[in-house]
């Protein structure tokens, strides 16, 4: 399968200014894996594994195993020459450093950045363009919330400082009310955007019974990076309205597509390469 390079959004144009005229797989987006959708496969042998990623048609990845300055157990440089001796792009890792309850309660956010500062030195020299706080808790109260806002922008001022881009990536508990606000809301509100994007997963703002586009609406230009999920491979479940999400892209600000396969029908490899098949077609199609 050949490997897409042009945006998803000038797919859509020409499928819309030519209905009968399906675009070439050059004229779709590059679609990047997330790699803890072959977890299991990278701890057995990283390199095979990584070899039939790119094999597959996945043009990027997206890390998720960053620790003490390695990622999957080799160094940045080894990690990036991996990924590209497979035909692939490094595109972004997910990581985050949890503040302290000392550190929350004092807003001492010095030691934290001093693990980010060494944190941005080894995705830098992976090659990376993205870094993405997967997760945190619900914090207690709306002031542990507002901390979190302005620590997450100390981080994104210091990625951009440095030539990349931080961003937070949601489950669906960042839908639950703090003091009568919705977590997700406010984080988008009351965080720079010059400073932090938010990748969506938007198969978990579906389970809390949200609706992405709606959220693209309501705050446009946000989501510069798009977890496309599914409960187990993509269109397996029906309930993610993944076209109607494709045709939001400009408004939303999207500039990625991450497929992320975390349950299966198939063999996980199986399944990560019908999702990306289901995607493409999905975009020709719309």
């Amino acid at each position: 399968m050949k490997k897409i390079f042009i945006t998803v959004l000038s797919a859509l144009a020409i499928t819309a200014c030519c209905h009968s005229a399906q675009p070439q797989p050059e004229q779709m987006k590059e679609i990047a894996l997330q790699l803890y959708s072959l977890r299991d496969a990278f701890k057995t042998d990283f390199d095979a594994t990584i070899d039939a990623v790119g094999k597959m048609g996945y043009a990027s990845v997206e890390a998720a195993n960053y620790n003490d300055g390695k990622f999957y157990g080799k160094t940045p440089a080894e990690f990036k020459a991996a990924v590209e001796k497979a035909g692939l792009k490094v595109l972004s890792s997910h990581t985050t450093k949890t503040l302290t309850d000392e550190e929350l309660a004092a807003k001492n956010f010095a030691p934290a950045l001093e693990w980010w500062n060494q944190a941005i030195d080894a995705h830098l020299a992976a090659g990376m363009q993205y870094i993405v706080a997967p997760w945190m808790n619900v914090p207690k109260t709306l002031a542990d919330l507002q901390t979190y806002c302005e620590y997450y922008d100390a981080v994104g001022k210091l990625c951009a400082e440095r030539g990349l881009l931080f961003g937070y990536h949601n489950h669906s508990h960042e839908f639950a009310l703090i003091e009568g606000q919705r977590m997700y809301d406010y984080m988008i509100e009351h965080t720079n955007p010059e400073y932090v994007f938010f990748q969506m997963d938007v198969y978990w703002v579906m389970m809390a019974q949200q609706s992405p586009v709606e959220y693209f609406n309501r705050y446009p230009g946000r989501f510069k990076v798009l977890h496309i999920k599914d409960q187990k491979e993509l269109g397996q479940s029906g309930m993610v309205g993944f076209d109607a999400i494709l045709r939001s892209l400009e408004i939303a600000g999207t500039k990625h597509l991450v497929v992320e396969v975390e349950k299966y029908n198939y063999t996980p490899q199986e399944s990560v390469k019908k999702s990306l098949e289901y995607l493409n077609n999905l975009i020709i199609t719309k």
